[in-house]
């Protein structure tokens, strides 16, 4: 494992994608265990990706047209599905307080499916994970499990302070239901923008 690596694996993880937006708006509506829910939830989202690209499947699922779209578009569906709740203040991601507030396993739910279908994450890591390995080297596959845990370990760690870092506002937001419907909207815009790009960019 080289500095390369740690460096790389922190731009992409600060990099806002589905799952930094869907932990923010997870702390910035239901408090910072809401937050920490998510960024574990995303991260173990990962995991079957990192399966598929280790065994080879991500590249049956990449040369596959028909499996892959499959998947992308019930990965655009749940992203606008996320963009109405957020619009809306309902589902998952709606603010805490009363009995209809969402449990913690509906965060943890909705974290999982963000990343789970995103067929782009597998074949992120197949092409990934070889730039830093010999794959020609008998430890090859050994490593890429290293490189894998490190990767996800990272992600957690910066996801988890993205989701403290919003809680530290939440409160604030959350008292003011004219802001928390905008921060709301705008997590849906984003949302939208992230499905339309998962659609159009092969």
């Amino acid at each position: 494992m080289t500095t390369e690596f740690l460096l790389t694996s922190l731009v992409l993880t600060l990099t806002p994608g589905p799952g930094v937006v869907f932990t923010l708006a997870a702390s910035l509506s239901r408090g910072a265990r809401a937050g920490v829910v998510a960024a574990v939830a995303c991260t173990l989202g990962l995991l079957p990706h990192v399966l598929l690209a280790l065994t080879g499947a991500a590249a049956l699922l990449a040369a596959s047209p028909v499996a892959f779209a499959a998947v992308r578009w019930l990965g655009v569906a749940y992203l606008l599905y996320m963009a109405w709740g957020s619009w809306t203040g309902t589902g998952a991601l709606k603010p805490s307080g009363g009995s209809t507030a969402p449990s913690y396993r509906a965060t943890l739910t909705g974290a999982l499916l963000v990343n789970l279908l995103n067929p782009k994450l597998s074949v992120f890591f197949l092409a990934f994970l070889p730039v830093f390995v010999d794959t020609g080297a008998p430890d090859a596959l050994q490593r890429m499990v290293l490189l894998s845990a490190v990767f996800m370990a990272v992600t957690l760690v910066v996801f988890v302070g993205y989701g403290l870092g919003a809680a530290l506002v939440s409160e604030r937001v959350a008292a003011r239901p004219g802001v928390m419907r905008v921060v709301g909207r705008v997590f849906a815009l984003c949302f939208v923008a992230m499905a339309a790009h998962l659609a159009l960019v092969v």
